[in-house]
């Protein structure tokens, strides 16, 4: 089984977006998918549609699976650890690292997905970020950023800071960001720094078809 951690170097800047054109481009190809998002904050129990989860749910073919894609679910929109607190429990990473771990070796898959959630360094437990759970995975990093000034020193801080770590970039998502500088421009820029890993352009499109990308990934 092919799998990745998706990745942001911030938040709200299209990892589901990416993710999901992605795992429907891999179905499109014939090949099992799956997804998971260990824990989520900011979920609306009384409209599941709307949330992270239930889009990735839907782009693996099960849309009322959202449950057993987020089983750690959140109301507040605050980071996991503080919406968690809120609600009597207490995230640890241990556990976190547990429900990854369990999920991966559960699949019958071909291609399967972990998402992260904010960015690369944002706090999942009181004393443990992102890039702790993507350590202990190990599993190579599909990178998303936005396309707004001030992304390329993001982009090179993310990939510097994951590298340190020993973990492998497999390719940068340039998600478009809203009233934000022009894309292509943004993705030369960030050509010119980053020679190494793959940069792929990411329209803030529902119908964009990531079939290069799954190309890339799958090679």
């Amino acid at each position: 089984m092919k799998a990745l951690f998706v990745a942001g170097t911030g938040t709200d800047l299209g990892k589901t977006h990416v993710a999901c054109a992605l795992l429907k481009a891999a179905r499109s190809r014939g090949l099992r998918v799956d997804a998971f998002k260990p824990v989520v904050s900011g979920f609306d129990p009384d409209a599941p549609e709307t949330s992270d989860p239930a889009r990735l749910a839907a782009a693996i073919g099960r849309p009322n699976g959202w449950g057993e894609v987020s089983p750690r679910r959140y109301r507040a929109p605050l980071a996991p650890n503080l919406a968690a607190r809120l609600e009597g429990d207490m995230l640890t990473m241990s556990d976190l690292i547990a429900d990854c771990r369990t999920w991966l070796q559960g699949r019958d898959a071909d291609f399967a997905l972990v998402e992260g959630a904010g960015g690369v360094m944002s706090p999942m437990t009181d004393d443990a970020t992102n890039l702790d759970l993507m350590t202990a995975l190990d599993l190579p990093v599909l990178l998303v950023a936005g396309s707004y000034l001030g992304t390329a020193s993001h982009v090179l801080t993310a990939v510097e800071v994951l590298q340190a770590r020993g973990l492998t970039v497999a390719a940068i998502v340039v998600s478009e960001s809203l009233d934000a500088p022009e894309l292509d421009q943004t993705v030369d820029m960030l050509r010119a720094f980053e020679r190494r890993t793959p940069i792929v352009v990411a329209p803030r499109d529902s119908d964009w078809n990531a079939a290069p990308l799954a190309d890339l990934l799958m090679a």
